[in-house]
């Protein structure tokens, strides 16, 4: 992916939200990320492309061996300032910069469609053990909910991208069941399991995690304050969202394969 230039502008457009991106995307269960590494042998853990440290802080929840790994500076020092502790390298999917076989799992969160698995995915079997586990996970919003399927109406394809509930993820998933190019070989095949999930918010916060969304960040500012602000209006028109606090229904995809 990362040779197409309109989909390495969306990829790279995260840094200039790092705070927003930091306090307003939802964190991941820990159901998805204890079945994520179920197979794995050990307990050493990259999270790959971990922008703000969301799936970092689920991983050190379950005292695992954590290390993390983002290309952008400004989501890993977010990430340095939110977890002083947790081992954090600068570096991407196709330039892992760990040794060989140094870890058990690794696990990518809302960032493995970002990857050009070309070349992710023989470096990402160079450094998993043998056995690891390979696992992306997605958090959706639930649009079999009515006033969910709404508001994806009202945010617009840019806004609510195609791999953003539950139904579209498994259908865009399917090409990514294996790394492409050759680097199938080095992984078996893939299972799918969606969890429930859920995001305390306010009209004001929600509109603020859009604001987070790649395909919004890139918008020129008049395109963008427009689009937040259909978004507002229709938060502000539902009885479910209009006043204080409420849960955004959400389910977390988790996709995992092992290495060869």
């Amino acid at each position: 992916m990362a040779d197409d230039d309109g989909t390495a502008r969306l990829g790279s457009s995260f840094g200039a939200a790092a705070t927003t991106y930091a306090e307003h995307r939802p964190d991941y269960p820990e159901a998805a990320v204890r079945w994520a590494l179920e197979p794995a042998p050990g307990r050493r853990v990259l999270d790959l492309g971990a922008g703000t440290g969301k799936l970092t802080a689920t991983l050190l929840a379950l005292d695992l061996d954590v290390i993390a790994v983002e290309p952008d500076p400004s989501m890993l020092g977010e990430l340095r300032r939110a977890l002083p502790t947790v081992r954090a390298l600068r570096g991407g999917a196709e330039a892992i910069p760990l040794p060989d076989g140094s870890v058990d799992a690794v696990l990518a969160g809302n960032a493995m469609h970002w990857f050009d698995l070309r070349i992710a995915g023989p470096e990402i079997a160079r450094v998993l053990a043998p056995d690891g586990v390979l696992a992306g996970l997605w958090n959706l919003m639930d649009d079999q909910v009515d006033w969910v399927a709404g508001l994806a109406r009202a945010g617009g394809a840019e806004a609510i991208g195609p791999r953003d509930t539950p139904r579209s993820w498994r259908r865009e998933t399917r090409s990514m069941h294996r790394p492409q190019d050759g680097s199938a070989a080095r992984f078996g095949s893939a299972e799918q399991r969606v969890f429930p999930h859920g995001q305390r918010r306010t009209a004001d916060s929600l509109v603020a995690t859009f604001a987070t969304k790649a395909g919004i960040l890139v918008m020129p500012d008049p395109q963008r304050a427009t689009r937040l602000t259909q978004i507002r209006e229709y938060l502000a028109g539902r009885p479910e969202t209009a006043d204080g606090e409420f849960t955004l229904p959400m389910a977390t995809g988790v996709l995992r394969t092992r290495r060869l």
